[in-house]
């Protein structure tokens, strides 16, 4: 059969190409939808295996057909119009599928393990510990995979290759360059690495850094969000967490003891304030019932200081706790020992002058 004279002679060569690049992206698509099926069977009783097949399904769909027309595109004529620049084109999309396919298989991962350990439940110090792990590995899997992909896309460039070989091979004054300017990203990828494997801080934890109490809200690749108690937000650098000191209230244990501290005068009867105070702890819904003490800690010019320490199941229960504990011992002393309160004591000697005589 002659070829129709319409078609310019240049793509003629390309026909059977075609033919074969029709039937391999059939055949792709075929082999995508029943391992979709299989996949979905397979991973029925898994929820981090249907996380990953989700995660994977969108890069799978449009990788499968891209490698089947690259492989086609590699036994065509090298003649051809238009050959090296398809080609390459191809291998350039097959590698940016593989990036995306291996980026959302860490990322379908991630979601599975961390749905599989909910942080709603009471005690979740185990749960938040694997959250905080997960999140910061997996950002950092996927960093190094993004890294990957881009660097195999440049390498297909003939000069681009060039270009490394000859860095590597000069190495020296070039290599000192580009350490230090690489220096940031490279120490906020050993402080994730560092805070994912040995958690100076999780998700949840209630921390105190830059003299701010707040709870770590987020950890992202490169800072780390804290919510504030007042509900603003305080950005704080990866690296922050690995070089300098903070509070971590719930780092072992979200256990605390609060400290209530109150002025009394001198004639105060401890007694009465401890029942007060054990009673308090017992109506409140905010003390684990671990214990309460009121002791005497300071002795001053004209009052004594007493401390309450009071013990919460949490941060938030704590602060509740105190609160209730110094408005109530207050409203105690207020109704039955008013006589009490600090007071500042003045004496007049016989035989001395008062300041208004000396007026």
């Amino acid at each position: 059969m002659d070829t129709p004279t319409w078609i310019p002679a240049a793509l003629v060569a390309w026909l059977p190409t075609l033919g074969s690049m029709l039937l391999a992206v059939a055949v792709a698509m075929a082999i995508f939808f029943v391992g979709q099926r299989l996949v979905r069977r397979a991973t029925r009783d898994s929820p981090i295996g249907a996380s990953v097949a989700a995660a994977i399904r969108a890069p799978a769909e449009w990788g499968l057909p891209l490698l089947a027309i690259n492989l086609t595109l590699q036994g065509a004529p090298d003649d051809a119009l238009w050959h090296a620049g398809l080609l390459r084109l191809s291998t350039l999309l097959v590698i940016g599928c593989l990036t995306w396919l291996a980026s959302n298989a860490v990322c379908g991962v991630a979601s599975g393990v961390i749905d599989a350990n909910p942080t709603s439940v009471a005690d979740n110090l185990q749960a938040r510990r694997i959250q905080t792990q997960t999140r910061v590995l997996a950002r950092t899997l996927q960093g190094l995979v993004v890294l990957i992909g881009v660097s195999l896309m440049l390498m297909t460039f003939p000069h681009v290759r060039q270009l490394g070989t000859s860095l590597l091979a000069s190495a020296g004054l070039v290599g000192l360059v580009a350490g230090f300017a690489a220096r940031p990203v490279l120490g906020n990828l050993i402080a994730g690495l560092q805070i994912g494997l040995s958690q100076p801080i999780r998700l949840d934890d209630v921390v105190i850094v830059e003299n701010e109490w707040g709870v770590i809200e987020e950890i992202t690749g490169t800072y780390v969000v804290v919510r504030i108690w007042d509900q603003r937000r305080l950005i704080v650098p990866l690296q922050y967490w690995v070089e300098k000191p903070f509070q971590n209230w719930t780092r072992s244990t979200a256990e605390l003891i609060g400290t209530v501290f109150l002025w009394v005068d001198y004639r105060m009867p401890l007694a009465p304030l401890r029942e007060e105070l054990q009673r308090i702890c017992a109506a409140s819904e905010h003390w684990d019932k671990r214990f309460s003490l009121l002791q005497v800690t300071e002795a001053g010019p004209s009052a004594m200081q007493l401390r309450c320490l009071v013990t919460s199941a949490s941060a938030p229960a704590g602060w509740d706790l105190r609160c209730e504990v110094r408005e109530q011992l207050l409203a105690f002393m207020q109704r039955e020992y008013p006589q009490y309160l600090p007071r500042q004591r003045a004496e007049l000697l016989p035989g001395a002058q008062s300041p208004i005589d000396q007026a």
